[in-house]
């Protein structure tokens, strides 16, 4: 099937819908339909614009060589040569709009920090990650809270669990995913060498309970006194909780809190979340083999970006790209890497469909 054929037959299934709108009543169908029919808006409007603009190209181009007056010719010529211009990106966007849309792109999301090799240098890069993703939460004005963090004592953490709402929150973030390295001269090195450290980052999206239904035979529940660093992360109870799913053997914990009740709520929370991350990527190699390693493919053994303290760059390996403002990137300006790897990821799928 063409694209013409593809976007005429949106068209009249945005029609058809909005005339079974007009007459249908309430229930599943009905909200069915609107859901459907909103969904459609977006594309059909590019699909209008696009149609205008070609329409005009064409009445120009028979002005541009039929006319008869040569100062209209010029101008109708002039006029063309712009309208051609826009096509092709008229037409990228319309290309854009029918590629699949990730159904998790909507939603918030779970990400985890973990240091990785490195000793004390790799929890303390991961601390700093932790922290360039809340500034980049807080500049997008993201809810930032953290669920479970376990701390090294020296300002560095050996994980830490993090729910972060708002909107495209997962559909930006899912490319961090994977691991991080990092190379500079700790404070600790009395002899100036560079040490390479890393950090692994994991980033889910939020499962809710129409996602995963948990059913409590399939749930062993484990209470502990929480351990850490010392301060509000320790106390004297049996306040921390970790859930096993035995189907799976996924497990998720959470001490952040000093109530177990809200312990055992966090833990679920995340346990739905690595449950549905599991299960969405079990999906998506059987779909699609071959894309692993590409960008978005969430691999966390890749190492996807290292960070280099001594020369200020830092460099994404999915996409070749280098930026030369390592301090900005650790303030959470990760905008221009974020928006380089949704721009492959476009590329990448507009192929696949071509």
């Amino acid at each position: 099937m063409s694209l013409d054929e593809k976007l005429d037959r949106i068209a009249r299934r945005h029609e058809e819908l909005g005339t079974l709108l007009g007459t249908a009543g309430g229930g599943d169908d009905f909200v069915r339909m609107s859901k459907e029919y909103a969904d459609l808006g977006p594309i059909v409007e590019a699909i209008a614009e696009l149609n205008t603009v070609r329409g005009e190209a064409e009445d120009l181009a028979q002005l541009a060589t039929a006319g008869d007056d040569p100062e209209m010719r010029a101008l109708a010529e002039e006029e063309l040569q712009a309208l051609r211009a826009r096509l092709p990106n008229l037409e990228r966007a319309v290309r854009l709009l029918l590629l699949p849309k990730d159904a998790a792109d909507e939603k918030n999301a779970i990400l985890e920090v973990r240091a990785g090799t490195g000793g004390d240098e790799a929890a303390l890069f991961a601390a700093d990650l932790l922290r360039m993703y809340q500034r980049y939460a807080d500049a997008r004005r993201w809810t930032f809270e953290i669920m479970d963090v376990s701390e090294t004592g020296i300002g560095g953490i050996k994980e830490a669990v993090v729910e972060i709402a708002g909107r495209d929150v997962f559909a930006r973030l899912k490319f961090e995913s994977g691991v991080h390295r990092v190379q500079r001269i700790p404070a600790t090195e009395s002899g100036g060498r560079i040490h390479t450290s890393a950090a692994t980052v994991a980033v889910l999206p939020e499962a809710e309970e129409v996602d995963v239904a948990l059913e409590d035979k399939d749930l062993r529940i484990d209470t502990y006194r929480s351990q850490g660093a010392g301060g509000q992360h320790v106390n004297t109870t049996d306040s921390a909780v970790r859930i096993t799913h035995l189907p799976t053997g996924i497990v998720a914990a959470c001490q952040d809190e000093k109530s177990q009740h809200k312990n055992k709520a966090k833990a679920l929370k995340m346990l739905r979340s690595r449950i549905y991350e599991e299960e969405r990527r079990r999906m998506a190699d059987e779909r699609a083999a071959a894309r692993r390693g590409q960008v978005g493919s969430g691999d966390r053994s890749e190492r996807i970006r290292t960070y280099n303290f001594p020369q200020g760059r830092v460099t994404d390996h999915r996409i070749s790209l280098t930026l030369h403002k390592l301090d900005r990137v650790m303030e959470g300006e990760l905008d221009d890497l974020i928006d380089a790897l949704m721009a492959e990821d476009q590329a990448a799928r507009l192929a696949e469909v071509a």
